[in-house]
C-alpha cells in the first residue's frame, strides 16, 4: 500500500509512504448522520464522498525533544497507537506498526493539505484541490473536499511565520520579544532579520575593543607602578580578557545565519 495524493486533475502523485505492504480491506463506510462524511455510488461503481481537509487543530502538537534522553513518540490518529518517531522527525507523516495507517507529524508543505479518506488512508493534495481519488484499489473513493472546519486561531501579536536558515523549515515565533530564534526542528539558533545580529556584533565589538585599549593603556601606564604593586596586574589581565571575550561575541553575531520571516501568522 502506497499512500499517495490523487489531484483534481489527476496528474500528479506525492508518495506519503514508501514500502508499505496492502492491509486488506477497508472499513465498513458509513452514510449515516454523523459520521463526518456524506456519500453515494456513482454510475462507475466507485463511491463518491464528501470529507473536510485535515485542520490545523488534528495535526499533533509541534514536535519537543524528550528530555534525558527519552524516546520522542506520537499516539497514531487512527488506533492511538503509541509511534516511536526517532530520527523521523525530518519527514511530513510517519507509519503505525500496528494498523499500517499513517499519521502526519508536520503541517503539509506550503500550498498542499492533508485529506483522511474514510478508509483512513492519508492524502496529501493541493491546497486548492476540490476533489480528489482515493489511490487504493480497493476503495477507489472519489472525494469531495468540503470547507475547513470553523476555527478561531488565537495567536499573539507578533507572531510569524519563520524559514529556518539552517534547516529551512518553517515555524512560529515571537518577533515582538525576540529576534533570536531556536528552530524546533534543526535546534539551532539564528537571528530573524539581518538587524539583530549586526547590531549585536557592532555593539560587542565596540565594548571589545574599548576594554583592549583600555588594557593597554592601564597596562602602559602603570608599567612601572606594576613593579612595586602586583595588583596592578590583576586590572591588566581583566582589562585584556573582557576585551577579548567581547570581541569573540561580537564575531559570533557576525557569522550568525539569518533567518527570514516568511509572513504573518
Amino acid at each position: 500500500m502506497t499512500i499517495k495524493s490523487k489531484m483534481a486533475d489527476g496528474g500528479e502523485s506525492a508518495p506519503l509512504l514508501k514500502n508499505e505492504a496492502n492491509t486488506g480491506s477497508p472499513p465498513t463506510y458509513s452514510t449515516e448522520p454523523g459520521s463526518g462524511v456524506t456519500g453515494q455510488p456513482n454510475v462507475t461503481g466507485s463511491v463518491t464522498v464528501t470529507v473536510a481537509p485535515i485542520g490545523p487543530e488534528d495535526l499533533p502538537p509541534p514536535y519537543t525533544p524528550a528530555p534525558q534522553g527519552g524516546i520522542p513518540t506520537i499516539n497514531c490518529k487512527i488506533c492511538q497507537s503509541v509511534i516511536n518517531i526517532e530520527g523521523k522527525t525530518h519527514q511530513h507523516v510517519v507509519k503505525c506498526n500496528v494498523c499500517n495507517e499513517a499519521t502526519p507529524i508536520k503541517a503539509p508543505p506550503p500550498g498542499k493539505k492533508y485529506v483522511r479518506c474514510p478508509c483512513n488512508c492519508l492524502l496529501i493534495c493541493k491546497g486548492t484541490s476540490q476533489r480528489i481519488a482515493c489511490p487504493r484499489a480497493d476503495c477507489k473513493r472519489i472525494i469531495n473536499l468540503g470547507p475547513l472546519p470553523n476555527t478561531v486561531a488565537m495567536r499573539s501579536p507578533g507572531s510569524s511565520r519563520i524559514i529556518c536558515a539552517h534547516c529551512e523549515e518553517t515555524f512560529l515565533f515571537n518577533i515582538l520579544n525576540n529576534a533570536l530564534a531556536r528552530c524546533p526542528h534543526c535546534r539551532k539558533v539564528s537571528s530573524v532579520g539581518p538587524n539583530y545580529a549586526r547590531n549585536r556584533a557592532i555593539y560587542y565589538n565596540i565594548i571589545g575593543i574599548i576594554f583592549l585599549a583600555l588594557g593597554i593603556g592601564v597596562t602602559v601606564g602603570t608599567y612601572e607602578a606594576a613593579k612595586q604593586q602586583g595588583g596592578i596586574y590583576v586590572a591588566w589581565i581583566g582589562a585584556f580578557v573582557i576585551g577579548i571575550v567581547m570581541m569573540i561575541r561580537g564575531i559570533y553575531f557576525a557569522c550568525m545565519k539569518v533567518s527570514t520571516v516568511e509572513g504573518p501568522a
